[in-house]
């Protein structure tokens, strides 16, 4: 089974291709646009989300797996946001796994998703089934993108220009995202969402 691994640093892309090279014939990419040309040639791509300049690993995943034949994609990060999880399974990826995962788990993954089956690090998975079992009100796209607003510290006025919307839409916003996440303060939303994971600063 020949297996890619993207990575803009050269030092994990060693790492990994170390570990897994005693069971997979291992080759590496060190940017989006790189493992776009050599992805046709492997069964299980091992892609990071973060490759510096360029397309990122959610793009890169999207134009793999709308290949012919594009090889299964696994996305490993350290990166566990819920926004980064939907974006990548919205993508196309099979799994989602952390960089602090088992070897012995990572190579598991690696043959589970090959035979087009999902692999999720315990914590996603948890996670996920959490929101299954207790879902919370879901926020969406748009309002990801004002908390993130906020977080950059935006008065209304510079969030409705930089979003092309309307002050009143982001007031309008503002309400649904402050009941969605019990809060009352634009400060409340921003820390909320990022201990939800729902965005990074």
């Amino acid at each position: 089974m020949r297996v890619l691994v993207v990575d803009d640093h050269p030092v994990v892309r060693f790492g990994l291709s170390g570990l897994l090279s005693r069971d997979f014939e291992v080759i590496e990419a060190a940017t989006g646009e790189e493992s776009l040309t050599k992805a046709p040639t492997v069964d299980v791509v091992l892609m990071d989300l973060q490759l510096g300049k360029g397309i990122d690993g959610v793009e890169a995943t999207r134009r793999i797996r709308a290949m012919e034949n594009g090889p299964q994609v696994v996305i490993l990060t350290t990166y566990d946001s819920d926004a980064d999880i939907v974006r990548a399974v919205e993508a196309g990826a099979i799994g989602y796994l952390l960089k602090g995962c088992d070897p012995q788990d990572l190579k598991q993954a690696v043959h589970t998703a090959s035979t087009g089956q999902t692999v999720l690090s315990p914590d996603i998975a948890q996670r996920l089934l959490g929101q299954v079992r207790d879902p919370a009100p879901k926020v969406s796209k748009r309002e990801i993108q004002i908390l993130e607003c906020l977080a950059r510290g935006l008065a209304n006025k510079d969030i409705a220009k930089e979003l092309f919307i309307s002050q009143a839409t982001v007031k309008t916003h503002l309400v649904r995202i402050f009941t969605k996440l019990g809060v009352e303060t634009r400060t409340a939303a921003v820390t909320t969402a990022v201990e939800r994971k729902l965005i990074r600063i």
